[in-house]
């Protein structure tokens, strides 16, 4: 099979960075850990960067001038009051960007004209998170200095966004990918009344363990046990994380659909020839932070404080979520508007990596779309 990685640079931008900034309107490149589509997108945007001047994080560390990148299409619809009632926002995966998730094959299944989150509707938003894309990083300058973050201060910034830079109150819904999939749920737990609905994709609620605790920390240690890691202070790729990646990039993908398309050793071999040149055009700091920012990702205990409805969606080939540990069916019933689908998988899905192919699951989101315009009577009698 025929793969096309997407692989966009990443532009350099430090922290020394404006107060004031305006619309971006020329593209620049944001790395994803694994994109086999084109980049070409036929979405509108317009883009800005929200800068905060000394952004306390949640381990009492401090960045002096804090920068999260967005992007906006559609436009605002409001009420009486004035307030926004049609804003979406969309949040990506580890190691990848706003950017992403406005390629054609997300605008050509979610956001073109009829689609389930038509950007002629809706108020579409698109953050690159703290670490990731043209927000700040480390690979802006601090390297291994800059300060660990967590779950908590990405959502909280992208809180700060929504409400203090773009003034909307209240979203109407958020749809997250993995990590923004976690962040999802974050949301709906840590700013209760500022969301209507959440579609979490391909995430669990409950804290990172097991295999998907054991991935992470096989690639961050990789990283930092490599002498070429100095410290962060690398002058090219580090080789623990080159040759920890093809791992990474196998746990990413479907047994089923790796079962069709690695027949043989040399399949073999170039899959991990693949990844190796992939891992190497990334930052393996801007890796091992947003890997380890997980750490205090667990909304579990407040499950049954979330007043938003909850559409989760699940794959069954997914390796970093295995659905047979049957985790959405022990947790869900505490969410009280919470539904969950687990999408079969199959040879010519991808796993956890599905999530790249929004083709295959937009019809979810229409239901999930359709959820949250029910009317509250129709839902208590659908649930």
């Amino acid at each position: 099979m025929k793969r096309r990685d997407l692989f966009l640079g990443v532009s350099v931008l430090l922290l020394g960075c404006a107060s004031a900034r305006p619309p971006v309107t020329e593209p620049t490149a944001a790395i994803s850990t694994a994109a086999p589509f084109s980049a070409t997108s036929e979405l509108a945007v317009q883009q800005g960067d929200a800068v905060f001047a000394n952004h306390r994080l949640h381990n009492g560390m401090t960045l002096p001038e804090l920068r999260i990148h967005y992007a906006t299409a559609g436009t605002p619809r409001r009420d009486a009051t004035g307030a926004v009632t049609n804003a979406v926002l969309l949040l990506h995966w580890t190691g990848s960007s706003g950017e992403v998730l406005r390629s054609k094959p997300f605008v050509d299944a979610l956001f073109a004209p009829g689609k389930p989150l038509d950007a002629t509707k809706y108020y579409l938003i698109f953050p690159d998170s703290l670490g990731h894309g043209r927000s700040t990083k480390p690979s802006d300058g601090l390297r291994a200095r800059f300060p660990a973050y967590g779950y908590r201060d990405i959502v909280e910034l992208q809180h700060r966004l929504v409400t203090e830079t773009l003034g909307i109150p209240r979203l109407h819904a958020i749809v997250g990918l993995s990590m923004g999939g976690m962040n999802a749920w974050l949301w709906s737990e840590l700013y209760p009344d500022d969301v209507e609905a959440v579609m979490p994709i391909v995430s669990l609620p409950t804290r990172v363990s097991g295999r998907n605790l054991l991935w992470r920390r096989f690639v961050t240690h990789q990283i930092r046990n490599d002498p070429d890691w100095r410290g962060g202070d690398y002058t090219a790729p580090p080789r623990g994380w080159c040759e920890a990646f093809p791992v990474f990039r196998m746990l990413l993908d479907g047994v089923p659909h790796l079962q069709e398309t690695i027949p043989h050793a040399a399949a073999a071999d170039a899959f991990v020839q693949e990844a190796i040149t992939q891992a190497a055009r990334m930052d393996a700091n801007d890796i091992l932070y947003s890997l380890e920012s997980s750490a205090d990702y667990d909304p579990e205990p407040a499950l049954r404080d979330i007043k938003a409805k909850v559409f989760a969606l699940n794959f069954s080939d997914d390796e970093f979520n295995p659905v047979s540990l049957g985790t959405l069916e022990r947790l869900m019933p505490r969410v009280k508007r919470g539904r969950f689908v687990i999408q079969p998988g199959h040879g010519g899905s991808y796993g956890h990596f599905t999530q790249a192919h929004p083709e295959q699951w937009a019809r979810h989101v229409a239901d999930f779309m359709a959820y949250v315009e029910e009317s509250p009577q129709t839902a208590v009698q659908n649930e």
